[in-house]
């Protein structure tokens, strides 16, 4: 097959406009050959604003592949410069088989994104993992999560950040990711989410989504094969420790101290070992106490740049009409989302991040007494408000000691600081924007309506946010202006604090040989997803624990460890 990009239709176009395209790319005397075509791609072009044209890259099935490339290269040298065609990359996945032969089943640690894809291709693979979750299971964990938000109900084990689907699961849902896929990984991740009952439009959406709800059911799903493949899950079971034996290049694991909690009952946690000698440790960004353990125990981790900032509030109308005019509303572009970046004269970046169209911003914290915002989104994107984080870069060694621990207290202390300033009960601290660059506190709101639950106190967002991230928002929001006229209107909320964008340390891995994917310091034991800093999102996280899968897999298919 050949794929043509930047196929551009009004947004309008009628049923046959794009096979008419398609074969007004085809080079002379080669319309014949084409037999037939698929979308790859679909984006918009909003650049000018009421004139948004739909942007497609389409695959095409074509008849004397190399003669249709080779005159399309000619065509092109000859001045052409539609004539351009590539060969459409070939997903480069085969699953992975292996046996168990009577060794000890894998364990993966955490049900997010990057745990349900490891576990997936491991009971593929005929392996039959054990999946250790420490929250509930995702619709336990959905009616703790609202309890939070409804009823200021904060349960430590069950929450936005904690239990089956991990973080993204109360998200915009968003599957698109910046991250090199050179085997194309991402397609097969997809893939699996519409067989597990995602809209099957997240294939070929520029900027795809699921939203909460319908993630709850894939999320499901998902678990349901992998337990008729032979796996089993473990909910409410928390890691805390490893064993291992060996010293230094021959240091492996042989097992995890599990604490298993019974929520619900009299009945009282149980402390246990389980024996194991392949682990996929996909925890999270926020499992501060698992990395507190691994760092005690001597597993290598360093820490690395991160975000921090807030959430900002404008009306999805307001959004809609600035970046797309007259055509707001549009049932092909949905609610209009956008991207901003500024680099601040004090040196750090600012910059949008996990935008939310027509959403709403939550209570995320995964410790008690600490309020953490995010944002989310239902499949309809239909609220009132959009919502996006407005972060600053802050740096090891400069914001914070150049510490894992101390990356993550640096975490903690905001937290505490926006919970004080929100009043407590879990309420978050927020600021109108015009009062937040003329630098005076909040006493009341306008007609942008915050959406967090339980409920904002209008305050000065200073108390609770580093000097230098204060200065670098207020350098910011003005310049974000002068792309989006509005931005810094007078009664857009900001709400505090975002802090959890990505993790604050990275857990390093071997990238090559037989000790691929595994801790230098610890064989066995495979670090994977966000909570490691390998990825930054649902799809990249998938991706990640789908190759974590592929390595484990593969030292099932080695000869064991001899006791």
């Amino acid at each position: 097959m050949i794929r043509f990009t930047n196929i551009i239709l009004p947004l309008d176009h009628g049923p046959d406009d794009l096979e008419k395209a398609v074969a007004a790319r085809m080079p002379k005397g080669h319309v014949g050959a084409l037999k037939g075509f698929r979308v790859f791609r679909r984006g918009h072009d909003p650049r000018k604003r009421g004139d948004v044209k739909l942007v497609y890259t389409v695959d095409c099935d074509v008849q004397g592949e190399e003669a249709i490339l080779a005159a399309l290269a000619a065509e092109r040298q000859g001045g052409n410069k539609q004539a351009l065609a590539t060969r459409t990359p070939v997903v480069d996945w085969n699953p992975p088989r292996a046996a168990l032969a009577g060794r000890r089943r894998p364990v993966v640690v955490g049900a997010g994104p990057c745990g349900l894809m490891a576990a997936l291709v491991l009971a593929r693979a005929g392996l039959k993992p054990i999946v250790l979750e420490r929250g509930c299971d995702v619709r336990s964990r959905t009616k703790d999560t609202f309890a939070l938000w409804r009823q200021s109900r904060f349960t430590p084990e069950s929450n936005v950040q904690f239990g089956e689907g991990g973080a993204g699961t109360f998200s915009d849902g968003k599957l698109h990711s910046g991250v090199a896929d050179p085997r194309h990984l991402g397609r097969i991740v997809l893939e699996e989410l519409v067989k597990a009952g995602a809209p099957e439009e997240i294939m070929w959406l520029s900027k795809p989504h699921i939203g909460t709800f319908r993630l709850v059911t894939v999320v499901q799903n998902l678990r349901a094969e992998i337990e008729a493949l032979g796996g089993e899950y473990r909910f409410n079971t928390r890691l805390d420790g490893i064993l291992t034996e060996g010293e230094g290049a021959e240091r492996h694991l042989v097992g995890l101290k599990l604490h298993q909690a019974y929520p619900g009952t009299d009945r009282p946690a149980v402390e246990e070992v389980l024996p194991c000698d392949h682990a996929v440790l996909a925890v999270g960004h926020s499992a501060r106490d698992t990395f507190a353990m691994l760092h005690e125990a001597g597993v290598a981790m360093h820490t690395k740049p991160f975000s921090v900032g807030v959430r900002i509030e404008h009306p999805q109308s307001m959004i809609d009409e600035v970046r797309f005019g007259p055509q707001a509303g549009h049932e092909k572009l949905g609610a209009a989302d956008y991207k901003l970046v500024h680099h601040a004269s004090t040196g750090r970046g600012v910059y949008s991040f996990c935008m939310c169209p027509g959403g709403q911003v939550v209570a995320a914290t995964s410790e008690p007494e600490q309020v953490v915002t995010n944002g989310m989104s239902q499949y309809s994107r239909a609220e009132r408000n959009a919502n996006s984080g407005m972060v600053v870069e802050v740096k090891p060694g400069v914001d914070f000691p150049d510490n894992p621990m101390a990356a993550i207290e640096f975490q903690r202390q905001l937290e505490k600081a926006a919970f004080k300033a929100g009043g407590g009960d879990y309420k978050a601290p927020a600021q109108l924007v015009g009062d937040f660059l003329t630098k005076r506190p909040s006493t009341t709101l306008g007609a942008v309506k915050p959406s967090y639950q339980p409920g904002v106190t209008p305050t000065d967002l200073a108390s609770c946010l580093p000097p230098v991230v204060v200065e670098s928002l207020r350098e910011a929001l003005p310049a974000f202006a002068r792309k989006i006229p509005g931005f810094a209107r007078e009664d857009a909320v900001m709400t505090g604090v975002e802090t959890r964008t990505s993790s604050p340390l990275r857990l390093p891995r071997d990238e090559e040989g037989v000790r691929a994917g595994q801790s230098p310091s610890v064989q066995g034991l495979y670090p994977a997803g966000e909570g490691a800093g390998y990825a930054g999102g649902i799809l990249s996280a998938a991706i990640d624990g789908l190759q974590a899968g592929e390595r484990v897999a593969a030292g099932y298919s080695a000869e064991p460890r001899q006791a």
